[in-house]
This record gives structure tokens, C-alpha cells and sequence, in this order.
């Protein structure tokens, strides 16, 4: 029989066990239990004496120690399930989670360790009037953290990261680094990360991700073309250069980490249809053949004879096949290509004269293309915000400039991801990733599964969203969830999973005393005769035991009333949990048919020892491996 903690895995109790059995010897005792001896423990990893004062290359800054900290520390928070705003809750495979990033990544530790493949984020960019989260909570007066902008009105830890402020880049350290330090353990080992960034953070944040992920596991800093308008031009508001591109930071957790596929490197066919002008397409070529793409399609709407068919990009297999015409420069890269196979001529280069054009070759039929990594993998994604941009609305919801078009999404998921993956995004904004994720499932029949986490920040008076009706940026997520299920699922006509279930972070469903009964005195027993708050409920408990028996929130519930006693079946016999305050013994044979893994009841439905005793000895001879808890 086992008690349940009810609390977040100890990854500092694991971490040192782990230490241990490598090096038993750097063990030592402390008052508050087990501990490391640092100094012994970098001797053993040393064959040289080491001398803590010699300098050393690394990142530091003021907070850096408290962010380690702040990750390694358990949370007696949980989350709640929201049913009245979730779709098809007992079925659906799709999470939101309300609530701090921090919080719930501590949650999720022991249910998703090395179970999520994709993890994409959209960070606060820190350009010097960001929200950013604050963890160093020193017990100030609620008010008193509202006056200083420590908290909004709905009790959630932001501050605005100034850039007059002392500690502006040591604050955003800090917030992120804990953050990706407990996003790591989630990963599987062939996971990989994304994170969207600009200029004002990219140093430190590649620093610090090759310090949590190792920088032999970095892939790629990508640069993602913003618009068209971006490069030389100036705007007229702030008189500067339009910014040009922002960056994806790639990092894997292992070198198993593979590209999934390298199609989404290319354009789709429906890029090219007829009511595209010219100008239109050319804002959206691809790479890794910009240089080619971008003059393709001008020279040959322009300059095609009447008898040609315009461009068409078609797929057959491993091989990308088109019509297409090129200038000088660029038949020669295009022969370079063609000396090392990596092309293919169907048929001969012939001459394509153009009056005014330097366009001066054509290739008559097809050139195939070898999907090959090498070749495909380009430093510059374009195209990626022309199509549904940063300003309009996707899924019915407009969220100004703080979202990410779906076709960046989209190529992500495509080159990292398969049908099975589950996708987490613990900066999910307006919830962009959730619509990609149901938009390629739609297309390809698969059966990937998101877990989206956002504080419920207050939306700005000033913000399209309020005007709107959402007060926060969880409702604006959620709805458009919800409106983005329709839209595909209109769309694509495709059977797939559009539900969610949406959760919310709470103090843990156990009273204090639960976590500490030695500040219990001898007058306060009868005041605690359950150890569960008395707002809680039957689902709350079941939400928090699926957590602390590493079980996922993924996974089908079913209730069933047997004997008079409410009983869930946690996909189908992976758990079994009964919470009502007094069970009858029959029921045990009732359960133990379906030979279930665990079992879990209220410690207090048993009324005497001998009940409790009675109890597990009848579910021990009915179904032996079964693993019995109580809280």
C-alpha cells in the first residue's frame, strides 16, 4: 500500500540518487537530509586538481543560482479540470492548461518525462516593455505587489521588464532559464525545441541553451523573413529600418533527433494558382532555392510563350517535379548541381530569348529533385509570414502582432513531428499552435496531440482581443481553439480529434496539514478529520492522483456507479479510483474483474483499521499485481 505525496516529483531527491550510484563516495548529511559534496563530487569528475579560482568561460549573471533553484523546487500546486469549458472532455486527447508556465511544467515532470517530441515557444522577446514572469515572491502584501505591477488583477506574477531596470537582461534570464531547464526532462530522446526570438535576446538565449541542452545538440539558428516591407525600408513612425527577419533557435535533446521530413522545405502546389499576382508570389519563395524560386515564376508569367503552361509544382514520391525557367547566374548553379546528381534534366537545356529580359535559358519539361537534408536545409525561411500574417485574423481571432502565422507552425510540425507526436507549447499565446496542430492532423489523417499553457494575462484595454470580449489571453486561447476545430473541421471534412480539455492551476486540493502534520496541535484535531479541502471535488482528486502516479491527462475516463459508490475508470484499467467517504467492501470484486493496475481511495472511507486491512486483502487475492494507494 502506498501513501500518495501528493505533491510534484523532487528532481533534487532523484538527481541526487542518481549521483549516488555513480559516486557514493560525495554522499553526505546534512540537516535537511541527503546532500552532495560538491567539492569532492568535481574532483571525481576531474584528473587534475582543481582550483575553484581559476577563471572559467560561462554565462553568469545576478539570479542565475535562484533560477536552478527555482527549477529543482518541488510545487504543492495542482490543476483543476474545467468542464464547462472544455469540448468532448472525456474524450479528447488535446490540453490547455491555465496558469503559470513554472508551475505547471513542475506538475507535468513525472507524467510527460521524455514523452514530448516537438516543444515550440513564443517567449516574451524582452524588448523593453514585455511582461515577463516573476518568481521571487519574498511574502509582500498582495496589494502591495499589485501597486508595484509585480501581479495583475487576477493574482498572476508579471512584472515589465524595463530596460532601465538594473537587472533587464539577469530578469529574463532567470524567468527563462528554469523554464527550459524542466522543458528538457520532457522531451524524448529524438525531441527537439523551437523557439522564436529577435535580436535583443539571441546571444544569451543561445547561451544558455547550450548550457541545458549541450551545444552538440544544436541544430540550427534559422532566420524567418518577416515581410516585404522589412530590410532597407524605414518606418515613418520610429524612423529605423524595418526589422528584417526575427530567428528560430533549434536544439535537440540527443543526436537521435532526426528531421521527419524535409518536404516541408518546399512550396505547396496551391502557392501557384491563377488569381496570384506576381508580386504576391515572389513575397512568399522558399528557400533553399530562393535564389532560383524568387526570378522563377516573374519570368515566366511575364515571358512565357503563348503555347506554355504556367509554373506547376506537383509531388510523385521522393521527387519534386516542374516546369520552370532560369537567367544566366542561375543555370550555373543549377548545373553545378547537376554535376554532383543532386539534379536531374528530363530534357535538354534550350535557348528562351526575351526582348528586355536577361532571362536567356529554359529547361522544356521536368527537373527532379532528390529530397535530400544536405541540400534542403536553408539559413533563411521565407514565405513564412506572407500568408496569413502577424496582423490578420487566423481562426476568427485577431491578436494584433503577438501570434505566429500557422505556416511557420506548419513547417515546424512537418520537419519534427509524426503522426503520433505530442506538441507543448508553455508560451501559447492566442494558441496558434493548437491550430496548426489540428490543420495537419486534418491534412494527413494524423493523430498528434497538444498541450498548450498560458497565464491568464489580463489583455490591454488598447488590444483588439478586448474589444473583442476577452478579458484575458486564456479566453482569447480558448476560444480560438474552439473556433479553429470548426474551421477545420469544415475545411477538411476530416474525422479527427477537435476537443480539449482545459485545466487551471490551483493550490493543491490537500490542506496544509496534509504536507506538514507536525504544526498540528492536540486542540486542532477535530478540525481536520479530512485532510481535502472542502471545495474540491471527486474530479479535482482524480486530475491530481492521474499526476502523482505519473500517469498522462491524455488518457479516457469513464464513471460508473457501483453498489451506490461513484468509481473511475482511468483508460479503462490503468487506474481505478473511487473518493467517496465510505465505500462498500463488494464493490472490491466488482473492480478487481477488469484486473486493474492501480487502485486508489480516501484513506478515510475506511472506518477502522481492520476495513482497511480487509479491504486490500481482498483486492491482493482477486487481482496480486494490482498496486494499491491511498490519500
Amino acid at each position: 500500500m502506498n501513501k500518495l505525496d501528493m505533491k510534484s516529483a523532487n528532481i533534487v531527491d532523484e538527481n541526487i540518487e542518481k549521483i549516488g550510484e555513480l559516486f557514493p563516495n560525495v554522499i553526505v548529511e546534512s540537516e535537511k537530509g541527503r546532500a552532495i559534496d560538491f567539492n569532492l563530487l568535481k574532483q571525481e569528475l576531474s584528473n587534475v586538481l582543481i582550483d575553484d579560482n581559476k577563471e572559467k568561460y560561462q554565462l553568469t549573471w545576478p539570479g542565475k543560482k535562484e533560477a536552478i533553484l527555482t527549477a529543482n523546487t518541488p510545487t504543492n500546486k495542482t490543476i483543476r479540470p474545467m468542464k464547462e469549458k472544455s469540448v468532448d472532455f472525456d474524450n479528447t486527447q488535446n490540453i490547455y492548461i491555465e496558469g503559470d508556465n513554472l508551475e505547471v511544467l513542475k506538475i507535468l515532470q513525472e507524467s510527460y518525462l521524455n514523452k514530448i517530441k516537438c516543444i515550440y515557444i513564443d517567449p516574451p522577446y524582452n524588448t523593453g516593455n514585455d511582461f515577463i514572469y516573476n518568481d521571487n515572491f519574498n511574502k509582500e502584501k498582495s496589494s502591495e505587489l499589485e501597486d508595484s505591477n509585480q501581479v495583475d488583477t487576477y493574482g498572476n506574477k508579471l512584472i515589465t521588464n524595463t530596460v532601465s531596470n538594473g537587472r533587464f537582461h539577469s530578469n529574463w534570464l532567470t524567468m527563462m532559464y528554469s523554464r527550459l531547464k524542466l522543458a528538457r526532462n520532457l522531451l524524448t530522446s529524438d525531441g527537439a525545441i523551437f523557439i522564436s526570438i529577435d535580436e535583443n535576446e539571441i546571444k544569451n538565449l543561445k547561451c544558455i541553451c547550450d548550457e541545458i541542452f549541450g551545444e552538440k545538440n544544436f541544430v540550427n539558428c534559422v532566420a524567418i523573413k518577416m515581410s516585404v516591407a522589412a530590410g532597407l525600408k524605414m518606418s515613418n513612425k520610429t524612423k529605423k529600418m524595418i526589422k528584417i527577419k526575427e530567428y528560430l533557435l533549434i536544439y535537440s535533446k540527443t543526436e537521435k533527433f532526426e528531421f521527419s521530413s524535409i518536404d516541408a522545405l518546399y512550396i505547396n502546389k496551391d502557392t501557384y494558382e491563377v488569381e496570384r499576382s506576381d508580386k504576391y508570389i515572389e513575397n512568399i519563395a522558399e528557400d533553399p532555392f530562393d535564389w532560383y524560386f524568387c526570378s522563377l515564376h516573374e519570368a515566366y508569367n511575364k515571358y512565357k510563350e503563348p503555347n506554355e503552361e504556367k509554373i506547376d509544382f506537383v509531388n510523385r514520391n521522393s521527387y519534386r517535379i516542374f516546369n520552370h525557367v532560369v537567367n544566366a547566374s542561375t543555370k550555373k548553379n543549377w548545373n553545378k548541381l547537376s554535376e554532383s546528381d543532386k539534379i536531374k534534366y528530363t530534357n535538354k537545356v534550350r535557348p528562351y530569348n526575351v526582348e528586355g529580359s536577361d532571362y536567356k535559358y529554359a529547361y522544356n519539361d521536368h527537373v527532379l529533385i532528390p529530397y535530400n537534408p544536405k541540400i534542403l536545409e536553408g539559413d533563411m525561411w521565407c514565405g513564412n509570414y506572407a500568408i496569413g500574417g502577424t496582423k490578420s485574423p487566423e481562426g476568427g481571432i485577431a491578436f494584433n502582432n503577438g501570434k505566429k502565422p500557422l505556416k511557420l507552425l506548419d513547417r515546424i510540425l512537418k520537419i519534427a513531428t509524426d503522426k503520433n507526436s505530442i506538441i507543448l507549447d508553455f508560451f501559447s499565446g492566442s494558441a496558434s499552435t493548437a491550430h496548426a496542430v489540428m490543420k495537419l492532423n486534418a491534412e494527413d489523417n494524423g493523430n498528434r496531440k497538444y498541450i498548450m499553457i498560458q497565464i491568464p494575462e489580463v489583455c490591454s484595454e488598447k488590444s483588439e482581443a478586448f474589444k473583442l470580449g476577452y478579458k484575458t489571453i486564456c479566453e482569447l486561447g480558448e476560444d480560438r481553439i474552439k473556433k479553429s476545430a470548426n474551421q477545420v473541421k469544415n475545411d477538411s471534412k476530416a474525422t479527427i480529434d477537435y476537443g480539449v480539455r482545459i485545466f487551471k492551476t490551483d493550490s493543491s486540493n490537500m490542506k496544509d496539514v496534509y504536507y506538514a502534520p507536525s504544526d498540528l496541535q492536540q486542540s486542532q484535531l477535530n478540525m481536520f478529520e479530512s485532510n481535502i479541502k472542502e471545495d474540491r471535488t471527486a474530479e479535482d482528486l482524480l486530475t491530481q492522483v492521474i499526476l502523482d502516479l505519473g500517469l498522462t491527462l491524455d488518457l479516457s475516463i469513464e464513471e460508473k456507479e457501483i453498489l451506490n459508490n461513484k468509481v473511475y475508470f482511468v483508460e479503462s484499467n490503468s487506474l481505478v479510483a473511487c473518493f467517496d467517504e465510505t465505500i462498500d467492501i463488494n464493490i472490491i470484486d466488482e473492480i478487481c474483474k477488469c484486473n486493474p493496475l492501480k487502485i486508489v481511495f480516501k484513506e478515510s472511507a475506511f472506518k477502522t483499521d481492520s476495513d482497511k486491512i480487509n479491504t486490500f486483502e481482498r483486492i491482493k487475492k482477486l487481482s496480486s499485481d494490482t498496486e494499491i494507494n491511498i490519500i
